[in-house]
């Protein structure tokens, strides 16, 4: 049983119409105490970081999520639900995050680009797999996923099984333990998206 967090911050039903592609029904689930039912759970996000801290707090789901995690049952943070897996951002502010993952949050510094691109980062581009990881397995060294965000990951290659490019190197996919986290869309992201969710489904 997989429950996709509802905290209006996420959209919910891309996610929802993925999984029914590879078979698979999932709960939309705003409701924090029926989270510990379910075998899996999936964290969507698209807006800003504190603002989704905010939405997750007022609705207690965030201390449902962190048990969840401390559970040792498999968690998928997608886009901004991946941030929020990290303790900080900077994005308008300084705010908190989950503090499931060592590391922070912040904006594409466009002085340290090699070459001049836009933010937000959009469209189709490369994730190079850093660790072996079974949320990847199947999957070639690189291959292409959907992105759309202006703020990325920083944190140890420790915790780093996914690279990508845009400007410079920052993580694309995060994991520790059995806490996992994406940057972009494996939803919007075709076959290649597919395979990961059944991967995590396969967790």
């Amino acid at each position: 049983m997989i429950a996709v967090v509802d905290y209006n911050m996420g959209n919910l039903r891309s996610v929802e119409n993925a999984f029914q592609k590879i078979g698979e029904k999932v709960s939309i689930v705003r409701d924090p105490d029926k989270i510990a039912q379910y075998d899996k759970l999936i964290l969507p996000g698209v807006g800003a970081f504190g603002d989704a801290m905010e939405h997750l707090k007022a609705i207690n789901m965030d201390e449902s999520i962190i048990a969840f995690a401390k559970s040792g049952k498999p968690l998928l943070g997608i886009c901004l639900g991946m941030q929020l897996l990290l303790e900080d951002s900077n994005e308008f502010g300084i705010h908190k995050g989950l503090g499931l993952i060592p590391g922070s949050v912040r904006k594409f510094d466009q002085k340290e680009f090699q070459t001049p691109l836009k933010v937000p980062h959009m469209g189709w581009n490369e994730l190079f797999v850093q660790n072996e990881t079974p949320l990847f397995k199947g999957m070639p060294e690189m291959f292409y996923l959907y992105f759309v965000h202006s703020f990325h990951a920083l944190c140890d290659t420790a915790y780093t099984i996914g690279k990508t490019e845009y400007g410079y190197t920052f993580p694309s996919a995060i994991n520790k333990d059995n806490i996992y986290g994406l940057q972009p869309h494996p939803e919007k992201s075709h076959e290649n998206g597919l395979k990961i969710l059944q991967n995590f489904m396969e967790l």
